[in-house]
């Protein structure tokens, strides 16, 4: 299997660490505080890159969807089919 970069990020936001497939700023690892972001779990919210952030616990319906979308891409095509 070779390696293929999810089509998500996670993100603090809100108290949580959410995923979004929001595209963040060229050359940026993470999206700069206050940055408007869709999350997975279909909220709309304020990005918060402070360190403390990183720590907090992760949303549970963004980590089901990410979860769900990183088993699709390593999924071999006639598995999907079974």
């Amino acid at each position: 299997m070779f390696y293929r970069a999810h089509p998500f990020h996670w993100v603090p936001a809100a108290g949580l660490r959410h995923a979004s497939t929001d595209r963040r700023p060229d050359a940026a690892l993470a999206y700069p505080t206050g940055t408007s972001v869709s999350t997975l779990c279909r909220q709309k919210l304020s990005a918060d890159n402070s360190e403390l952030a990183w720590l907090w616990s992760t949303c549970g319906d963004c980590d089901v969807e990410a979860h769900r979308i990183a088993r699709t891409l390593y999924t071999p095509a006639t598995e999907r089919t079974k």
